[in-house]
């Protein structure tokens, strides 16, 4: 374990849940050296998950076995790389928008089931695929350009970490095109952000924050994690944020009217309550995973997000869609009544940071957790959590 890392580990201890109600820490910049791999999953997690697999132990049996038993594990799949991806409105239309997101899911898929079952076969497989889109794609297209960008670019980092630094098959030249493809083609499009609605903006700090890792890119990582922590402060409201909710520096969002707006006509701001919450709750499950996924990136490259406001958003975020997922009776303040369920299989990552690592009692976000396992993928860019990160300590 680094100094960097030791500290991280010693500060948590003495700072405790309290960090969650008195404010953020300072924000540090990256760290000396990135931590590999280090995208969303490190070696002491996948280790942790690797002998509890071996084991026969649940909940990690049921949910390795829902991986392998998916298509994403086939080893005849063959990947369907494009020059164009071409993504509209709802991915309307649709060329190649889901082949895309598929296999780099498919790429994660066979990276994890190569490093938990030692059978190079998976990894093979899982470079074929990243080979395959290095060396067609150019560009993302059409209105839902810079999310397809996002939802893809989240992902490849994550199979790409585990597959260069757990196993010595990827070429050098094909790392290297692999780079070059997730500089050119996908941190291009997604750094600048977006001013759409807030899990636009998230998923696509996430794709920066892990592009930036598999690249060593410092600066890179700096700019995305300040954006990221804007967006954040501005999608989940506490009462701390005052009146209205925060909004991100350059918006356009001025007055108390266009914010309600923004924020789905919703005026009633509580603490948990995202910008989407009454547009449904599947969005939100986007921008809540896009949180979490990034804060736990963070933790691996030593830096606790979890005992900042980012955490503390998080906490109550998680709990207050967990409750109304769950059946709560809606009151008639928020979203007139009646809100639109589905928030999917996004809560273990931020779950077991808060509740394993910190302690915190989480009543309806664990009792929506552990009812929902295991947790299988969106289809888009979350994947296998309750493998991953279910109980993890690391």
């Amino acid at each position: 374990m680094s100094l960097r890392r030791k500290a991280t580990c010693v500060l948590t201890l003495v700072v405790g849940v309290a960090a969650l109600v008195t404010g953020p820490l300072q924000a540090q910049a990256a760290p000396a050296a990135f931590s590999h791999p280090g995208v969303l999953v490190s070696r002491a997690q996948l280790d942790f998950v690797k002998a509890k697999v071996n084991s026969g132990a649940q909940p990690w049996s049921s949910a390795f076995d829902q991986m392998m038993g998916s298509s994403y594990a086939s080893l005849s799949r063959q990947p369907k790389p494009r020059a164009i991806v071409e993504c509209g409105s709802y991915s309307n239309p649709n060329y190649g928008c889901t082949d895309e997101r598929e296999d780099a899911i498919a790429a994660y898929t066979d990276a994890l089931a190569w490093y938990l079952t030692g059978d190079s076969r998976y990894a093979d497989k899982a470079i074929s695929i990243m080979d395959a889109w290095s060396a067609v794609i150019q560009n993302h297209t059409n209105s839902n350009a810079p999310l397809q960008t996002g939802w893809a670019g989240a992902v490849w980092p994550r199979a790409a970490e585990i597959i260069r630094y757990t196993y010595g098959g990827w070429s050098a030249s094909s790392i290297d095109r692999f780079k070059t493809m997730l500089r050119n083609v996908y941190l291009s499009k997604v750094a600048g952000g977006s001013n759409s609605n807030g899990n636009w903006e998230l998923v696509m700090m996430e794709a920066a924050v892990g592009i930036s890792v598999f690249l060593d890119d410092k600066s890179a990582y700096d700019s995305a994690m300040a954006r990221f922590r804007n967006r954040t402060a501005a999608y989940v409201y506490l009462t701390s944020d005052g009146a209205l909710p925060k909004t991100v520096p350059g918006s356009g969002l001025d007055t108390r009217d266009e914010i309600v707006s923004y924020w789905q006509g919703q005026s009633t701001f509580v603490q948990g309550l995202t910008q989407e919450t009454c547009r449904d709750f599947t969005h939100t499950g986007y921008g809540i995973a896009s949180i979490s996924d990034v804060a736990e990136t963070a933790w691996i490259q030593g830096e606790d997000l979890y005992q900042t406001d980012v955490g503390t958003r998080l906490r109550y975020a998680l709990g207050f869609q967990a409750l109304y997922e769950r059946g709560a009776a809606v009151p008639s303040w928020l979203c007139d009544g009646s809100v639109k369920r589905g928030l999917g299989p996004v809560t273990e990552v931020g779950f077991n940071a808060l509740h394993t690592r910190l302690g915190i009692a989480m009543t309806n976000t664990q009792a929506l957790t552990e009812g929902n396992r295991p947790a299988g993928s969106n289809n888009l860019f979350v994947a296998w959590e309750t493998l991953t990160h279910a109980e993890n300590p690391a």
